[in-house]
């Protein structure tokens, strides 16, 4: 019995697959050599962190990520060359919330208004090239005024939340002042 052609891609296809999925984890360790690390304690106790109404695990993470990958990029603004920022999230409660009495067609729909700001709870550690802690502390980070501002990205979903990222480490973190 001959293998089926389709059989045979698929199966080229996945191997194929399995390559870049070896080389991409090959590459995770070079993350460690960000300026910050973050890490979530206990995200499913997280007060809200969904992406629906009954949320999934993977749309959990994939916001978490989210949040993850944006601080991240946001170091080299914030943390000096040699330094290491620390931060761990010990609760999340995203801007909005959803309001399943709308009836089925606007359960899964976010809705966002004053009654419902970003919070964030945070625990940080700020060292030194020689591991010397320069800053530490918990921060509970909350923007009732968060409706009133202005943003850029009006389609991006955590807006919100990435400006009470800004406004803390504008607050803790304030950057050196170029001359």
């Amino acid at each position: 019995m001959k293998p089926h052609p389709l059989i045979l891609g698929a199966l080229a296809g996945l191997a194929g697959l399995a390559a870049i999925s070896t080389a991409l984890a090959a590459e995770a360790p070079a993350k460690t050599d960000a300026r910050v690390e973050v890490t979530f304690s206990s995200p499913d106790k997280f007060a809200d962190v969904r992406d629906a109404y009954t949320s999934s695990d993977r749309g959990r993470d994939g916001i978490l990520s989210q949040i993850r990958d944006y601080l991240v990029s946001r170091a080299d603004t914030y943390v000096s060359p040699g330094q290491k920022l620390t931060v761990t999230f010990t609760d999340i409660d995203l801007a909005g919330d959803f309001e399943p009495w709308r009836g089925s067609e606007g359960m899964d729909i976010r809705i966002v208004k004053d009654i419902y700001p970003p919070k964030m709870d945070l625990e940080f550690k700020l060292t030194g090239a020689d591991g010397a802690v320069l800053k530490e502390g918990k921060r509970q980070l909350r923007d009732l005024a968060f409706m009133a501002k202005l943003s850029i990205n009006r389609n991006d979903m955590l807006r919100f939340e990435k400006a009470l990222l800004d406004d803390w480490l504008k607050e803790d973190f304030p950057r050196a002042k170029s001359g």
